[in-house]
């Protein structure tokens, strides 16, 4: 991993790097403490910490020199005068990228962040595995939940329930705020769980997802308690048509945008095209939301070993919403679905 980003600074003519968000500086060193900073040169690689985690530091940053700071970091870095120094413009804090000027006041300094972004996409053998395990604990989760799916639960106790289980079950914690919405409040994309009790008709919209030794997993099922309109049930069928039609089409090669296109076009063809109102899915990893992006604004290619999200829905206003997740792994010819939860309509 080292000598790949030592490649990337002579690419862009870079005499640097340094990394201040916690999610590369356990990626590209293997320090997971929360607090520390990473520089590397075309020559050596160096981990700044304080007291508090220079045994930590030194057992997981292999490869790292590991040095460590009672003062400012900061002076530490300008000692050795990079003319060139790459830093993640998405990600810094704009305190510490002044504190970086000022230490370094005859430095150039340039983003590097789609750089390490971009090395993070695609997912080794042990970071799959740690997907993979992720997922499962949030089907066996949706399998657990659907049981205590009844009129009358509200949305915060099938919420807690989740996390709960997830947690009980290996997980260091949720992915993400957890999304359970009923009722019309299901028309809402990201709509948090409320106080609102299931009632006999609803559509209930539960996206979650949870850590497991670092890595998230991310999945959403649309449920149906009791009996269900017609319009619902329609709504059900074309984000389900649309999902599939999109993995379907998924596979190293083919663009991104292209796999946005082909889930949109479908939903377009019903007249719910205005009701799809984000892009079809995104990247996953250390953090819930990584390149690639699945929209249409993406000019990324698919490759093998991403790991993305397939996400259409279909969110009317006063009705309900519905969305399908499912997490994959890109392939050769196709991919590899981590996600094993019953799509076809469940009714409760």
């Amino acid at each position: 991993m080292i000598n790949k980003i030592k490649a990337e600074l002579i690419r862009n003519k870079l005499d640097g790097v340094v990394i201040t968000s916690k999610t590369n500086r356990r990626y590209f060193s293997g320090f997971t403490g929360s607090d520390g900073i990473v520089l590397i040169t075309e020559n050596e690689a160096y981990l700044f910490v304080d007291g508090r985690y220079t045994t930590q530091a030194e057992q997981q940053a292999t490869g790292f020199k590991v040095i460590k700071f009672t003062a400012s970091p900061y002076d530490l870095i300008a000692e050795f005068k990079i003319k060139n120094l790459g830093f993640e413009g998405d990600s810094i804090l704009f305190s510490t990228y002044n504190k970086l000027k000022q230490a370094m006041p005859d430095a150039d300094f340039r983003d590097f962040s789609f750089v390490l972004e971009n090395m993070r996409m695609v997912k080794n053998d042990g970071e799959r595995l740690k997907i993979k395990q992720a997922a499962k604990i949030a089907d066996d989760a949706f399998a657990h939940i659907i049981k205590k799916i009844k009129v009358g639960a509200s949305e915060r106790d099938i919420a807690i329930e989740l996390e709960f289980f997830m947690r009980k079950s290996g997980a260091e914690g949720v992915s993400f705020d957890l999304i359970v919405a009923s009722g019309i409040r299901s028309a809402l994309p990201h709509g948090g769980p409320s106080d609102k009790k299931i009632e006999y008709g609803d559509m209930v919209l539960m996206d979650f997802g949870c850590i497991f030794d670092g890595y998230c997993s991310d999945m959403t099922r649309t449920v149906a308690v009791g009996e269900i309109s017609k319009e619902k049930e329609k709504i059900y069928n074309v984000v389900l048509i649309a999902q599939k039609a999109a993995l379907a089409c998924i596979k190293a090669g083919v663009e991104c945008q292209n796999a946005d296109k082909t889930a949109r076009d479908i939903i377009c063809s019903f007249d719910y095209g205005e009701y799809f109102s984000h892009s079809l899915g995104h990247g996953v990893g250390l953090e819930i939301h990584e390149e690639p992006r699945l929209s249409t604004r993406s000019e990324q290619i698919l490759q093998k070993n991403m790991m993305v999200t397939v996400e259409p829905g279909v969110y009317i206003p006063n009705l309900c919403g519905v969305r399908i997740e499912d997490l994959v792994c890109i392939t050769d010819d196709g991919y590899e679905n981590f996600t094993k939860s019953e799509k076809e309509l469940i009714i409760i």
